[in-house]
């Protein structure tokens, strides 16, 4: 699947709740789908900087494709990080590079949350475009 694709999936998933609280609780159930960063990972150098909760991030380059995991010590931002996960795991480094992210927009993400929530994933967003660039630079 594209980045668009799941995108839109996602997308649509989200309009099938009527209210916000229905939406964080599907962000919930999502953050316990999320493929477990390995312990060896969860250090300072792994930490999304700008979040308020802890955020551990660790990227892994097969067939020129990134493969992300991750984990939170908060069950809503490891809800946020599963759904970038679900968009951009397992792509190209030139698409995640590429993506747009209207789709949380779309969805309303951004606007329900709090502004360091907020801004926790603008930086969640950056450091998973910063590791595909990483590995597009490996490529070239």
């Amino acid at each position: 699947m594209t980045i668009e694709d799941i995108q839109n999936e996602i997308v649509d998933e989200f309009s099938m709740f009527d209210d916000w609280e229905e939406r964080y609780q599907y962000m919930i159930d999502l953050g316990k789908t999320l493929p477990l960063i390995e312990e060896q990972y969860k250090t300072e150098d792994n930490i999304i900087k700008g979040c308020q909760s802890k955020v551990w991030v660790h990227a892994d380059m097969v067939d020129n494709k990134v493969n992300f995991t991750a984990d939170s010590d908060a069950i809503i931002t490891k809800g946020i990080i599963a759904i970038l996960i679900r968009v951009f795991s397992n792509q190209h480094p030139k698409d995640i590079i590429e993506a747009n992210t209207d789709f949380i927009d779309e969805i309303g993400l951004k606007e329900h949350l709090s502004p360091t929530r907020a801004n926790g994933l603008v930086s969640m967003i950056k450091q998973l475009k910063m590791y595909a660039i990483a590995y597009q630079t490996q490529l070239n």
